[in-house]
């Protein structure tokens, strides 16, 4: 057999070959997608945080969470304090059990 002559391709190595390249470049478009959700949402601007919150009584903060309008504090004594995020003033004190 010559090089000239080329051996026609069965029809199924055909299919698998172009479904590889599908998939490999599906798999690409994934990961170029994920990376650019991932730093579109670290350039995000980082939330405002209070600059100082007085508890009341001495407590200590174990942890703090936010939400639109409001942020809180869980304190060392079993108690969530709700602020208001505009004026900073206790708008709820909630007792763990």
């Amino acid at each position: 057999m010559r090089p000239e002559e080329e051996v026609a391709e069965p029809a199924n190595l055909r299919f698998l070959r172009r479904l590889v390249t599908v998939l490999t470049a599906t798999m690409i478009g994934g990961l170029l997608l994920i990376i650019a959700l991932i730093v579109t949402r670290f350039n995000d601007a980082p939330p405002d945080l209070p600059a100082e919150i007085a508890l009341p009584g001495g407590a200590k903060a174990i942890s703090f969470t936010q939400g639109p309008g409001w942020f809180a504090v869980v304190t060392d004594a079993d108690e969530i304090l709700i602020y208001d995020r505009i004026t900073g003033q206790l708008r709820q004190s909630i007792t763990i059990n």
